[in-house]
């Protein structure tokens, strides 16, 4: 049995190096997303699909018309001027920072006295006509990014993933966390549990440190153990002079003694950290979606605030005064200002754990409701559901499925020739109708939109950079791929176990 775990720990570990490594430094730069923020790769060094083609690629969240002429653009791409035919389009970011993950912008809007301001990952932005460029707004919360705008009469409302702020004049806001949804259990999705275990994140900064220098761990076990394959290798070949053979088992002695105690000593966290990253992709990740745990105590689970890194949308409906939310938890809606618990829609629209991106009123109690999930006319009243652009009932889905639609909707748009078109993640624009074009996407934001080093790092680490090359299947290479570090691990333990009780045994033999 020990040639058996001492054959396929090596085997497995020497073919599965590289996919090794790459999620060790990959996990350490999601680790660090605003630290590297400013660093951009370019797209043409990346697989075909990740090229800019027809606005695909989330590069519109949607347009504003800002005059009879003037129109922004805007989403991951960040914000473009263009006219009302979108014939031409000029830059509109000058005043983010650097990096095009600090130009990802997930909402425009214009004030009642005329004064344009920006949701961003990097924050709050105010557009200076005089300057011709954007200024950062100074906001009063530790997470920076901003989610959504509204406003309620002469009060813009500034949603951050945690809070809700309040203001007037845009110098002084109000910090409001929300009230809790009613029957409120204090409890958090299994998912966001497994999430912040394997980041670190549940410890904070201090935690996701423990976890890259896990990660680093795996990387000197996977390196020392290749060094040592190779270095027997050449031991093995006739000719190799007395001084470089002494010099390389030397070297195997080192690496062999280090990989074996850092391996033992690091055993538990790896394990751990592997398995959590399991049930974070598909397929496994259908059977913890919609489960509910207890905070961890002493963690930044165990945050008092109820929506803590949970808000995606608010929208004001001046008509019933109500203030509508979505969140990774579903729906809310408000009818008091806040005043008392949040109520949860009794029919939920469907929508995507990954947030919503369209979120308009249509008619008095139905609404447009976007995510990767498709595009759907939602009856808050009576719960039904139109699929917009298949023009039938949604039916709804039954049993343990993909956690996407048929259509990823990034964005939409009212703004182009009169006609509504929906942005699909993978496929671009296309018209809700069914017929007509979009204005074609111009070379130059074609060729000069990058990616930032962040979303490159989560291609990999979620395993879809391997799509092109294996298509649907690449769903199962973090689950495949987690099985067979789990046997590397434990087999490695083993042998490791069994050879100590040897060289113990034999010390103690008279």
């Amino acid at each position: 049995m020990i040639r058996f775990f001492r054959k396929y720990h090596k085997w497995l570990g020497i073919i599965f190096a590289f996919i090794i490594l790459s999620y060790v430094f990959s996990g350490i730069i999601l680790n660090h997303r605003n630290a590297l923020s400013g660093i951009d790769i370019n797209r043409k060094l990346l697989p075909g699909v990740y090229r800019y083609n027809n606005w695909n690629n989330a590069a519109v969240k949607a347009t504003m018309r800002i005059s009879p002429d003037s129109v922004l653009l805007y989403g991951n791409t960040g914000i473009w001027l263009t006219d009302s035919a979108f014939s031409a389009f000029t830059s509109f970011g000058k005043g983010f920072p650097k990096g095009i993950d600090n130009h990802r912008v997930f909402q425009v809007v214009m004030t009642k006295e005329g004064k344009l301001l920006a949701g961003a990952f990097s924050g709050l932005f105010s557009y200076s006509s005089d300057e011709g460029k954007w200024t950062s707004i100074d906001i009063p919360v530790r997470d920076r990014r901003v989610v959504d705008i509204s406003c309620k009469n002469d009060t813009m409302l500034i949603l951050t993933r945690s809070y809700l702020l309040k203001s007037a004049d845009l110098k002084e806001f109000a910090v409001m966390q929300l009230p809790p949804p009613e029957n409120y259990d204090n409890k958090t999705g299994l998912f966001k549990t497994l999430w912040v275990i394997h980041s670190g994140e549940i410890y904070g900064l201090t935690g996701k440190l423990i976890i890259d220098f896990a990660g680093l761990v795996f990387a000197f076990l996977t390196i020392s153990g290749l060094i040592v394959f190779i270095n027997k290798i050449v031991l093995k070949k006739e000719g190799v002079r007395a001084e470089k053979r002494k010099k390389l088992k030397s070297s195997n002695r080192w690496n062999l003694r280090w990989h074996n105690k850092l391996g033992w000593i690091m055993l538990a966290i790896l394990i751990l950290n592997t398995v959590t990253g399991m049930f974070l992709r598909p397929p496994l990740l259908a059977f913890i979606g919609n489960s509910r745990v207890g905070k961890i105590p002493f963690t930044e689970l165990a945050d008092s605030n109820p929506w803590f890194d949970q808000l995606r949308r608010i929208f004001y409906d001046e008509e019933s005064g109500r203030f509508i939310l979505s969140t990774s938890e579903g729906f809310f809606y408000s009818d008091d200002d806040f005043g008392s618990d949040l109520k949860k829609y009794v029919h939920q629209p469907p929508a995507s754990i990954m947030g919503v991106t369209v979120l308009e009123k249509t008619h008095s109690s139905t609404f447009l409701i976007g995510s990767f999930e498709g595009l759907f006319l939602w009856n808050s009243q009576n719960g039904r559901v139109f699929d917009y652009i298949t023009k039938q009932e949604y039916e709804g889905k039954s049993g343990f499925g993909s956690p996407v639609g048929d259509y990823l909707i990034s964005g939409f748009t009212r703004d182009f020739s009169g006609q509504e078109f929906y942005f699909d993640y993978n496929r671009g624009a296309l018209p809700v109708s069914g017929y007509g074009e979009f204005a074609p996407m111009p070379r130059q934001i074609r060729e000069e939109s990058t990616m930032s080093l962040w979303n490159v790092a989560l291609e990999i680490h979620t395993g879809r950079i391997w799509q092109p090359l294996i298509g649907g299947f690449y769903v199962l290479i973090v689950p495949l791929t987690g099985l067979i570090v789990l046997f590397i691990l434990i087999s490695g333990f083993i042998v490791w176990l069994k050879l100590r009780k040897a060289e113990t045994s034999n010390d103690t033999d008279p």
